[in-house]
């Protein structure tokens, strides 16, 4: 009788105030590494999570990952793993989502891994460069939350020459449904036979925002490689290639200190 009696106190939904090793069970799944703060709270919506063999609905019920047992689908929820920060160059044409599921090839398949790695912001499909890879959700909200202001660093091959007057409006910002972005720093690169290579490093998220920039000052991307996320350097990564984070890449992303290039 006090097993099951403790069962059913663990399994009933809570919003109250946290008390301490309680958190939100959307930040819960994130933590845990099963996946990013927003694709938990979309599978908590959708009735796929259970507390404690009963259903969730409300992403602010309160869970001790610690005693608590959630599950997926049915699946147990194991106890967090060790956290992996992964760097990929990810080709073009492979998908940088887990949510795509008509994706031939997606990022994380590059990495071998015994836990759940998921993407770290965004990188489109026909985009190459780097991308993080992480289990660790607070890692993930650092590097992308916009009050961190995580620098990405992105070379962009265009046809013809930019103007100076194109280059001033890219650098004080152009507007993309109805809102400017933000000041960013632009520089032509090199010139090649077939055209023009402009770096361009913003700390902005919005989706394909490089290519819809030089779209508005009348340049389409031809080709576009991430080239650093905070301080973070694609290197000498190939195609398809990854390597793990250095501790001190991991502690300053964490940190917030994203904006200084070494």
């Amino acid at each position: 009788m006090t097993e099951r009696a403790g069962a059913k106190h663990r399994g009933a939904a809570s919003t109250s105030a946290p008390a301490q090793g309680r958190m939100r069970v959307a930040r819960a799944l994130s933590v845990l590494g099963v996946c990013s703060r927003r694709e938990a709270e979309r599978l908590i919506s959708q009735g796929h999570v259970e507390l404690n063999a009963q259903r969730v609905t409300n992403p602010a019920t309160l869970v001790d990952p610690s005693r608590d047992r959630l599950s997926i689908d049915g699946r147990l929820v194991a106890s967090r793993p060790e956290a992996r920060y992964v760097a990929v160059h990810k080709p073009r044409g492979v998908t940088a989502t887990v949510r795509d599921l008509h994706a031939q090839r997606t990022v994380v398949q590059l990495v071998p891994s015994t836990s759940r790695l998921y993407p770290v912001g965004r990188l489109d499909k026909e985009s190459e460069g780097l991308i993080l890879l992480t289990n660790d959700g607070v890692f993930a909200n650092a590097v992308t939350h916009p009050r961190f202001e995580i620098e990405k660093e992105y070379l962009a091959f265009v046809r013809e020459l930019p103007s100076a007057q194109a280059l001033s409006q890219l650098r004080a910002g152009v507007v993309l449904d109805g809102r400017r972005t933000e000041p960013t720093r632009v520089a032509l690169d090199r010139r090649g036979p077939e055209g023009v290579w402009i770096r361009i490093v913003l700390h902005e998220g919005r989706n394909r925002e490089v290519r819809r920039m030089l779209d508005a000052v009348g340049h389409p991307v031809l080709r576009l490689v991430r080239t650093r996320i905070g301080p973070v350097h694609l290197g000498d990564l190939r195609p398809g290639q990854y390597r793990e984070l250095r501790p001190d890449e991991v502690r300053d992303l964490k940190g917030g200190r994203g904006r200084s290039t070494p």
